[in-house]
């Protein structure tokens, strides 16, 4: 690679890591590529980016983006996007599916470095349209009871 092309690199890495919400960065050591591709493949559909970056890159980029520098060491596959729950239960998911060779190692929360710990807490989370769902469901109970009482008058005064 150029240095040309390096620094076209660092600068479109800048520019997605500014606009992210989460980071997460892990070891992909023993992974074969199809197991790779098959990460890509689902993460596309989520809007979720996966590439393989030099360490050196990377912490130019996340510099760049006034991002806290992360201790990067060993291969490194980045992953980042626009929804941290998304994000962290597809790294969760199939970290679990290749426990040996695709390791969790750190990541970049609201701009704020967390551990495994929390990116694993995070992917516990009910998901954002299970979310919306719950909101929903809270919104419409009133609703729901005021018919409800309003039914049980009716069949009272029908009883009568």
């Amino acid at each position: 690679m150029h240095k040309e092309q390096k620094q076209e690199l660092v600068s479109k890495l800048t520019d997605a890591f500014a606009q992210m919400q989460a980071l997460v960065v892990c070891d992909y050591k023993g992974l074969q590529v199809q197991h790779l591709e098959k990460l890509r493949n689902l993460a596309r559909p989520q809007g979720v980016s996966v590439q393989v970056i030099k360490n050196t890159l990377a912490s130019l980029a996340l510099k760049g983006a006034n991002l806290p520098t992360l201790e990067l060491k060993e291969t490194n596959v980045f992953i980042w996007g626009a929804d941290q729950i998304a994000l962290s239960k597809l790294v969760m998911g199939f970290a679990k599916e290749h426990k040996e060779r695709f390791i969790v190692k750190m990541g970049l929360f609201e701009k704020q470095a967390v551990g495994t710990a929390h990116i694993e807490a995070i992917s516990k989370l009910p998901s954002r349209e299970e979310l919306i769902g719950m909101l929903l469901s809270v919104w419409t109970a009133p609703a729901r009871y005021f018919v409800t009482g309003l039914d049980n008058l009716r069949k009272a005064k029908e009883q009568e």
